[in-house]
């Protein structure tokens, strides 16, 4: 499959320029660990999400999406190669991907578009560098985490532009009323910086006639909570409902990997409320300040003449426990982390309401290259649900969805998870599985018992089903479920031939 360069397009017939043209251009915004509740479109009464809440209305909103790991890495490469975890292998955060997996950049490069990325990435290496291997044209990279600084263009362009770049990035303001206040101004944040460096890629993409790829990826909501003024002190006054506290006596009735996942390092799980507060404040206000940059980028869109030939994808890799359960963080299976907002708006073309259909995340590749007419390669595991957002025939709903984990132990040098068999001293880590249907959900940890949930009559996950006698056929028909899944996979785990993509 040759790749369409500009030479190559400035020398194209007149005919192929034109369906060219006709392709729709891709707007893909990333944000990083944001709970699917956290929407004031998803029935959050109290967070200030405007711009997002107007995309919502005129998008297919789904949901009942979900992410097939609850961790950044293997969750993004899913996503972006319509591949399950346990076939991709990338199980954990900063490791390689297998070079023969092929990443929609890739194919959509092929099929003649520019392709342009900024910000979080979580490539490894995590350089600009490898990332133009990846099948990028531009990149503006910032991963967010201080071990990758070095490689980052946004800690490189803060040195030059803020004359207290000496203070760290998600530095907090010491006595500030919000403990998460952060000590520089919102024009040199992370955020700030994606939002920019998006706009300008747009604006420079729009001037090719080319079709574009741009994939907006942000660090927030994800931890630390540092947010900056004035949004630090946006919910000051708001009260927002925390999650029941957890103890001691309850965590220990969980499976052995779910405690020691919830126990690990310094355990947060009796946190005090005040405290708890505050974070829910901060991450609202960082989601908040992410709808600010967000409803910027869709001015741009605007002002570019193309938005009406634009398919706009809102995602997240995973959501945010926030102390649900007395977990912090993700890594498990509660809805908290596995259900995943997504919005996707394409005007007069997308049917745009509320979506109840099962849906996972590796089913977005396959959906967009379908949508953007180009072919779906046949080790894509993902299910395209393009007919069912235009109103056409021939979608199959899914009965099921799963999702899978290694529960990690210990840490690497770079404070990343280890690979299960990789870990110091030969520790292993159990694998984790999990299927959901509309009613039931098992999380399966191989060796290590499990968690079954009633989610109607059980919405919050707090009654553990799973060695109840009654429910024993039901258990064993679920993992009956995971094994057909597993199995299924497999069928397509083989990598394509390149001349088959």
């Amino acid at each position: 499959m040759a790749l369409m360069t500009r030479r190559n397009f400035l020398a194209s017939p007149p005919a192929a320029l034109a369906q060219m043209a006709a392709k729709p251009d891709i707007l893909w915004i990333m944000l990083d660990q944001l709970r699917y509740d956290c929407l004031g479109a998803n029935g959050n009464r109290l967070i200030r999400t405007p711009n997002l809440d107007r995309l919502a209305a005129r998008s297919a909103n789904f949901s009942h999406a979900f992410v097939q790991s609850p961790v950044c890495v293997p969750s993004r490469v899913s996503s972006f190669t319509g591949r399950y975890p346990h076939s991709h292998k990338n199980r954990v955060n900063y490791t390689p991907c297998d070079s023969r997996e092929v990443f929609l950049q890739q194919l959509l490069g092929g099929e003649g578009y520019q392709t342009g990325a900024v910000g979080k990435l979580h490539y490894y290496p995590p350089t600009r560098e490898h990332a133009l291997t990846m099948g990028w044209d531009t990149v503006q990279l910032d991963d967010g985490v201080g071990s990758t600084d070095r490689f980052s263009d946004y800690v490189r362009w803060r040195k030059a532009q803020d004359p207290r770049a000496s203070i760290p990035y998600h530095a907090t303001v010491p006595g500030a009323k919000n403990p998460f206040r952060g000590a520089i101004a919102y024009e040199h944040t992370p955020t700030a910086w994606t939002g920019m460096r998006t706009r300008e890629t747009l604006r420079a993409m729009a001037r090719d006639r080319r079709p574009f790829f741009l994939y907006s990826s942000f660090f927030k909501p994800h931890a630390p909570h540092t947010v900056p003024e004035p949004y630090d002190s946006m919910y000051d006054d708001v009260e927002i409902p925390l999650p029941a506290s957890v103890t001691i006596e309850e965590i220990r009735r969980l499976p052995a990997p779910v405690q020691k996942q919830i126990l690990r390092g310094r355990p947060q799980y009796g946190m005090e409320r005040e405290r708890l507060q505050w974070i829910y404040r901060s991450y609202y206000a960082s989601v908040s300040m992410l709808d600010r940059e967000i409803g910027l980028i869709l001015d741009e869109l605007e002002q570019s003449g193309r938005a009406t030939n634009t398919i706009i994808v809102i995602s997240t890799d995973h959501g945010d426990q926030l102390l649900e359960h007395g977990l912090e963080g993700k890594n498990l299976f509660w809805e908290a982390s596995v259900q995943a907002p997504l919005l996707i708006c394409w005007p007069r073309r997308i049917l745009a309401r509320t979506y109840e259909e099962l849906i996972e995340m590796v089913d977005l590749a396959p959906t967009l290259l379908e949508l953007a007419g180009a072919p779906v390669p046949v080790n894509m595991q993902g299910r395209s649900f393009a007919a069912l957002v235009t109103g056409g025939a021939g979608y199959a709903a899914r009965t099921e969805v799963f999702a899978e984990n290694i529960i990690p132990e210990v840490i690497n040098s770079m404070g990343m998870f280890y690979e299960r068999g990789q870990g110091v001293g030969g520790v292993r880590h159990p694998d984790a599985k999990m299927v959901r249907t509309r009613r039931w959900k098992l999380n399966y940890y191989v060796g290590n018992g499990g968690e079954l949930y009633d989610l109607e009559q059980d919405p919050g996950e707090t009654r553990n089903l799973y060695g109840d006698p009654e429910h024993q056929e039901l258990v064993r028909d679920l993992k009956g479920k995971v094994l057909d899944w597993m199995i299924t996979a497999d069928e397509t785990d083989q990598i394509a031939p390149r001349w088959l993509l």
